[in-house]
């Protein structure tokens, strides 16, 4: 164990070991990589996808290792029990810091398939770790403000459009499909601005679970219930803090749901009874997860 080092240097030797480890992953995922970009077919491109999978399941292991050498963790998690790497789930998460991909991905890794998320396209052009994204078929968002939709309508629904496109490829075989429904990273001053009625969340953002379960809810096993806290930490909560062992607890809470047949093949966008439903049931959901994240803060005797 290295966390008896000054926390910046920590922070540094932590990262420097992520980072190397992620580009020697990335140089064996290239072949297969430059493979996918040159062959047109689309089932050989499905198995050098798996390929890559494969490669990111054993990156994660890496990361995980390096976590236990350097950060020392109090891994605090409930529920984690009756999943298979041979189902898929829709798994829904809170979001609290860029150290929550990591948790879901140590926690998650070899126990259910491989994690798919959806990302802002700005994404794509992060050094490495870009082009592995897409290699993994991850879904690349392009997102508009409602101001630019107005003065742009051909753009209405484009995300939606994606999201149906990447539900049709991930039906080939098992997968995971990850959605933090806040969409962004909790902060009080986020949570001030939208006057959202939970003490400990971000407003929900439906739309985007409610095309998954439209699309594929039928080859969906269950959707998973996330609830990630940081109980010592009060955000924001960079990864750099993470980094240099300053989140001692990390506090995951996770129940398995029926998928919700009357949603099934609904048309969430014209539908308006639909989605007022859709959204009822989301809001419930999210009322119960300010309470579970309360219930942490009550184990731990902290105030917030």
């Amino acid at each position: 164990m290295l966390s008896f080092l000054p926390a910046p240097i920590l922070g540094i030797v932590s990262m420097l070991l992520f980072v190397i480890h992620t580009i020697v992953f990335f140089t064996t995922m290239l072949p297969f990589i430059l493979l996918k970009v040159i062959i047109p077919h689309a089932t050989i491109r499905h198995y050098l996808t798996r390929a890559v999978m494969f490669l990111g399941t054993a990156w994660i292991d890496g990361n995980s290792f390096i976590q236990k050498l350097t950060v020392k963790v109090k891994w605090d998690v409930q529920g984690l029990e009756g999943f298979s790497p041979k189902s898929s789930y829709l798994v829904i998460s809170n979001h609290r810091s860029w150290t929550d991909i990591f948790v879901l991905q140590h926690i998650f890794n070899h126990r259910i398939p491989f994690l798919k998320f959806f990302l802002k396209k700005e994404l794509m052009w992060v050094p490495v770790l870009g082009v592995a994204w897409w290699a993994l078929d991850y879904p690349f968002m392009k997102r508009y403000s409602r101001q630019f939709v107005e003065k742009h309508p051909e753009l209405k629904g484009k995300d939606m459009e994606t999201t149906r496109k990447f539900c049709a490829k991930f039906k080939k075989s098992p997968v995971t499909v990850l959605n933090f429904l806040e969409g962004t990273r909790f902060n009080y001053e986020k949570h001030e601005k939208q006057n959202s009625p939970y003490h400990h969340l971000l407003l929900p953002k439906a739309g985007g679970i409610a095309i998954v379960l439209a699309s594929m809810g039928e080859y969906l096993t269950s959707i998973v219930d996330v609830t990630i806290v940081y109980p010592e930490n009060k955000p924001p909560m960079p990864f750099w803090d993470f980094l240099k062992g300053q989140i001692p607890t990390i506090a995951v809470r996770i129940r398995k749901l029926d998928i919700p047949k009357e949603f099934l093949g609904q048309n969430y966008e014209e539908d308006e009874a639909s989605r007022k439903r859709f959204q009822e049931w989301i809001n419930g959901l999210w009322r119960e997860k300010d309470q579970t994240i309360e219930n942490v803060f009550k184990e731990y005797n902290v105030k917030r």
